[in-house]
């Protein structure tokens, strides 16, 4: 069973569409910036990728805004423009049969800092009726099948930074089966708050300063020194591809592979030389039927920390020996910084427009080459190339790692 993307929806820290953010991906345009949400005066770390010229209140009633956590609002308005796209929102479907699968690294954490604070200032009888349904992390899902009527399968997976690809890939998995003819699947996270930016500090893992921030998120680059924080959503609206004829969709592309695997090994450093990234490589091949030579771009995790990059080019000479000199590779985190448990969301619309435009997104910030990183990032500058076939790699804390393989669709 041949299974179809026929909608994509975005909100990023460049754009918040998908077409703002590709038009910023290929541009070289960073959305990282100095922080505006909270004062950072006593942080080492002052920059990350906010969502930016973003109003709730121009696609809900101030009353509904109030009810929802940034992350559900993200993941609302990212699965209002992929289902737009894919035309379901004429109908024409069996609801039963459509169900919900999204990705979140930590659900609603700037409800519940914000309801903390009522409780120790104010006490526990002034604590929001809404903080529950606000800060679950299933509920932007069910906010989501609530709006459109969807009335099948409706999970939240949390694999760290591998959630959204590991949601788009058992979404996959659940049309395979027969369970779903339509899954919305991507990925939801709103972080950028003082407690979780504290917690990253701490265990030094974010890029504590740049001048210009834009130049902060450098992935495979010599000089890197960690990862920027990052929000926003991507979803995919994805059915089978005798569905999505039966109704006359435009058809973006073919979802063919998915692998998961875990390394076992740390809860924060891969593998060495990306062991568990070179399983979850391989099995997204073999379950798409694809030859290491078929793929001609990869969206690559390029978290810009020190351990991934390297252990990411690694894993990709393991993969594709001789072929993966002709790869092209690149991290658009670069632009976006890291969206923990969304990023697969927005890294897999990434890695489709690629192949729609025949165009590969840079890696900016790229200045200073590493030895033990010598593949082609595609450095600074959008290239033309010819782009059938994909993969987007995303790995977590806790050893996750997520791979899915899509390619250009033919009838």
């Amino acid at each position: 069973m041949r299974v179809v993307v026929t909608g994509m929806g975005a909100v990023a820290p460049n754009g918040n569409s998908v077409s703002e953010y590709w038009d910023a991906l290929v541009a070289g345009q960073s959305g990282i910036d100095h922080i505006t949400y909270f004062d950072t005066t006593d942080f080492p770390v002052k920059i990350a990728g906010e969502v930016s010229n973003f109003d709730p209140e121009q696609y809900f009633e101030r009353k509904e805004v109030r009810k929802l956590d940034p992350f559900s609002v993200y993941a609302l308005v990212a699965s209002n423009e992929a289902i737009y796209m894919s035309g379901l929102d004429a109908g024409g479907f069996d609801p039963q049969r459509a169900g919900v699968m999204l990705g979140c690294g930590i659900g609603g954490i700037t409800t519940i800092l914000a309801e903390h604070v009522v409780l120790q200032n104010r006490g526990a009888r002034r604590i929001s009726p809404f903080f529950v349904t606000k800060l679950i992390a299933n509920i932007a899902g069910g906010q989501i099948a609530i709006k459109w009527d969807l009335r099948g399968p409706n999970q939240t997976i949390t694999s760290a930074c591998a959630s959204a690809t590991d949601a788009i890939g058992l979404a996959l998995r659940l049309i395979q089966s027969g369970s779903a003819d339509i899954m919305v699947a991507g990925g939801t996270e709103a972080s950028i708050c003082d407690l979780p930016l504290a917690g990253f500090s701490t265990i030094r893992a974010l890029c504590n300063a740049a001048d210009p921030p834009q130049s902060a998120s450098r992935p495979f680059d010599k000089d890197r020194r960690g990862f920027v924080m990052g929000e926003g959503s991507g979803i995919l609206v994805l059915e089978t591809e005798e569905h999505a004829q039966s109704r006359g969709a435009t058809i973006l592309g073919e979802l063919a592979g998915y692998g998961s695997t875990n390394d076992a090994f740390h809860v924060t450093k891969p593998a060495e030389g990306g062991a568990g990234a070179v399983k979850a490589m391989q099995l997204a091949l073999e379950d798409a039927g694809a030859e290491p030579e078929e793929v001609d771009y990869i969206n690559a995790h390029g978290t810009s920390t020190p351990y991934n990059d390297k252990n990411e080019t690694a894993a990709i000479k393991t993969v594709f020996g001789d072929h993966a000199r002709k790869l092209k590779i690149s991290s658009t985190k670069s632009m976006t910084g890291h969206l923990l448990g969304a990023s697969g969301g927005i890294e897999a619309i990434a890695a489709l427009k690629a192949i729609e435009k025949q165009t590969i997104p840079p890696t900016i910030n790229y200045t200073t080459p590493d030895p033990d990183c010598d593949l082609d990032y595609v450095p600074n500058t959008a290239e033309e190339a010819q782009v059938n076939s994909v993969l987007s790699n995303t790995f977590g804390f806790g050893g996750h790692n997520a791979v899915i393989f899509m390619r250009k669709w033919q009838d």
